[in-house]
């Protein structure tokens, strides 16, 4: 139990990765603050971790509406007296196809969504952190944020500047108690990766299934990662165990970054 009375926000906790990693500090007795834009999906995790006999909190946002996000760290902290943990999982996929073809709309959307609201969410959380002299931040960037990656500009350039928000904020926050660190997925099992799929394969006008063979194709472990697996780095980075562990990034990616 190595949250038992902690606070842990989880953005982008309705499904996926963000549902993984919010039952996963359930599990482990941590009071976990949903924030997203689906609220019944948000509901529907809530009650797997009332279940866990935990005391969850639920928050409809965009993490880009800066209000929002001031609103929603405040009332978690009121709520339970402190904020332990931030994990920044809220993001979008983003538009795919030839970044001289896409609209600058969906660019935006995508940095706004992906790199701005983790900063807004880190911006709140921090403070509080600080007051505290504890505290660890865990941003979900991708494997995309160490490679260029052709017919989704938005996506990896948001996940570059993901890396690039971990490392400041652990420069910035290490003396004050707060640790910053950044879990770079490969591709996870689930319904976001197969949007991808789907959408990738539109835009190269290939099948299904040779998009998917692609995503895997030469990995060490021949198999996308889970998001149980993802939760586990996560929780690992957030705990004690962590204490001397700041400014990284760790790859969760069936050993992508060894082709």
């Amino acid at each position: 139990m190595r949250f038992e009375g902690r606070t842990v926000i989880v953005t982008g906790g309705g499904y996926g990765i963000g549902r993984a990693i919010a039952l996963a500090f359930g599990r482990e007795g941590g009071n976990v603050m949903l924030a997203a834009r689906s609220g019944a999906k948000l509901e529907a995790v809530a009650n797997e971790l009332r279940a866990l006999g935990t005391r969850p909190g639920v928050w409809t946002l965009s993490v880009s509406d800066e209000n929002a996000v001031a609103s929603m760290v405040r009332e978690a902290h009121e709520r339970t007296g402190r904020i332990d943990v931030l994990v920044n999982n809220a993001g979008i996929a983003g538009p795919a196809g030839l970044a001289r073809d896409l609209d600058p709309a969906g660019w935006r959307e995508t940095i706004d969504t992906n790199l701005t609201g983790a900063f807004l969410c880190a911006k709140y959380a921090s403070r509080v952190m600080i007051e505290q002299a504890r505290g660890a931040i865990v941003n979900i960037a991708s494997v995309a944020g160490r490679i260029g990656y052709a017919l989704r500009t938005p996506y990896a350039a948001s996940k570059w500047g993901m890396i690039g928000l971990s490392h400041s904020l652990a420069a910035e926050l290490g003396k004050f108690g707060v640790r910053s660190n950044v879990v770079l997925p490969g591709a996870t099992e689930g319904e976001r990766i197969e949007r991808v799929i789907t959408d990738r394969a539109k835009a190269e006008g290939k099948s299904l299934d040779e998009v998917r063979a692609w995503y895997v194709k030469d990995l060490p472990i021949p198999r996308m990662v889970t998001g149980d697996e993802v939760a586990a780095a996560v929780t690992f980075l957030a705990s004690d165990e962590a204490a001397g562990i700041t400014g990284q990034a760790l790859n969760v990616d069936s050993g992508y970054r060894m082709q």
